[in-house]
């Protein structure tokens, strides 16, 4: 019986239900903006009906924006077809208790249509599909998430009043590996821990960040799904619990003009037999010729999959040179000016793309890493060699620096449509093409600052 680890099986979760330690279920999944969503439902109903049948939930919720306005141009859903119905679908391997809510546990979920067919452009859905493309050679995906996120001690409710202006942060100062200003935030940064432990989650510690308030909770890798649906119930959880303390926190990519929030992603596979195929002893730099290929295949497809990294708007703005963030398509040794770096040795060789910010979609992001290493592997590219130096002065081809831009190379990207279909491309272009009409018809506080008098 695993309920001592906060994980459970179904038998586990009936004694529970039985017992009155439960009494509710979360049924969830992860939506195109990467927030858990889906339902409460009573652990009763959940045990006698939903467990086996899944529970029901709008198509709309995989075709709205941020602020769940329904929006035009998605063919999954729309008032032509009447907004129906998805069955979410347990997948109790993620079953666990939520300590931090009383009498509640909680399921991730695979989403289907009610004729028992995939919905396909589901996040889960699409990380599935590159897992499946792995296993049909044997591989095996191991991933490690390190989410930055800043924290403010307004409320979520007081900072929504104030529009997010005029917030105080937790700390005055850079507290980057800082101890005494980070220690004001221990009462909520320790909660966090042993809440995302007592979910089954294996948390590693935490570290003061540079910006204002930031700090980053580390959690040890996993396979590429679990570690995916792990980071969506922390990175909720995370706000939960800060609005238990009355602060607030923000995984925003860039909330302001200093350090952004970033969540580089750490890759490596295994053999199905748990091998170290990334590794070599007969390679000078300990990486196998697969390794090697998997890097190469990154390179060439970062810029036509930047917008599976960098989703929105405000994504782009933490790319700036000599910020820790990447401007430059280029891989090095353990060199954070690169946006693909290299560390490790043996079971531990992997690649970290530094790309992906504090708002990206995991599932999506992990997704094309598989997806560009893929297309490496299959044609067995070559590596060039590492840069050593500065990156972002080296003179390689840099990131896109929009999402309008990032939008248009996926859209050409013969890549993407291969690995994803033209269902999944199609589908998140007109996501991003929602969040650009919608930014060109906002007037901003900068406008306003600069041209209300002196314009």
């Amino acid at each position: 019986m695993s309920v001592s680890t906060g994980m459970l099986s179904q038998a586990d979760l009936e004694r529970l239900v039985a017992a009155g330690d439960v009494d509710t279920v979360i049924v969830g999944f992860c939506d195109m903006q990467g927030r858990l969503t889906g339902k409460r439902v009573s652990a009763r109903l959940f045990v006698e009906e939903v467990a086996e049948h899944g529970a029901e939930c709008c198509n709309y919720l995989l075709a709205v924006d941020v602020d769940m306005n329904t929006v035009d141009g998605y063919a999954m859903s729309s008032w032509e077809t009447g907004y129906g119905d998805m069955v979410m679908t347990p997948d109790f391997s993620t079953l666990r208790l939520l300590p931090w809510l009383p009498g509640t546990a909680l399921v991730m979920a695979d989403l289907f249509w009610t004729d028992g067919r995939p919905v396909v452009a589901a996040p889960r859905s699409i990380l599935n599909r590159q897992i499946e493309r792995l296993a049909e050679r044997d591989l095996v995906p191991y991933v490690g998430t390190e989410l930055e996120f800043m924290v403010f001690d307004d409320g979520y409710r007081d900072a929504w009043a104030k529009g997010y202006r005029g917030l105080t942060p937790a700390s005055d100062y850079n507290v980057d590996y800082a101890m005494l200003a980070s220690t004001r935030m221990e009462p909520l940064l320790r909660d966090i821990r042993l809440g995302m432990t007592g979910a089954g989650m294996y948390c590693e510690g935490v570290k003061g960040e540079c910006n204002l308030g930031q700090q980053e909770i580390a959690f040890r890798f996993d396979h590429a799904r679990v570690t995916c649906d792990n980071h969506t119930i922390y990175k909720n959880g995370a706000k939960e619990i800060a609005d238990k303390h009355g602060k607030s926190l923000t995984f925003m990519a860039k909330f302001d003009e200093r350090e952004g929030n970033s969540c580089h992603i750490h890759i490596s596979l295994r053999g199905a037999d748990g091998s170290a195929v990334f590794a070599s002893d007969d390679d000078p730099l300990g990486m196998s010729p697969m390794f090697r290929s998997f890097v190469a295949g990154q390179l060439a497809t970062l810029r036509e999959l930047t917008l599976f990294y960098a989703p929105n708007i405000n994504s782009y703005k933490r790319f700036v040179d000599g910020s820790f963030a990447p401007t430059a398509i280029a891989w090095g040794l353990d060199n954070r000016t690169c946006a693909l770096r290299v560390v490790g040795h043996g079971h531990s060789m992997r690649m970290e793309n530094r790309a992906p910010g504090g708002d990206v979609n995991q599932y999506l992001a992990v997704a094309a890493l598989i997806a560009g290493g893929l297309y490496g592997i299959e044609r067995e590219l070559e590596l060039p060699e590492p840069v050593s130096g500065n990156a972002y002065t080296s003179g390689a081809d840099r990131l896109p620096t929009t999402l309008a831009e990032a939008a248009d190379l996926f859209e050409k990207s013969q890549v993407a449509r291969e690995a994803f279909g033209d269902e999944v491309v199609e589908h998140y272009l007109n996501n991003a093409r929602v969040e650009l009409k919608a930014f060109n018809a906002a007037v901003t506080d900068w406008e306003r600052i600069r041209g209300f008098e002196r314009l």
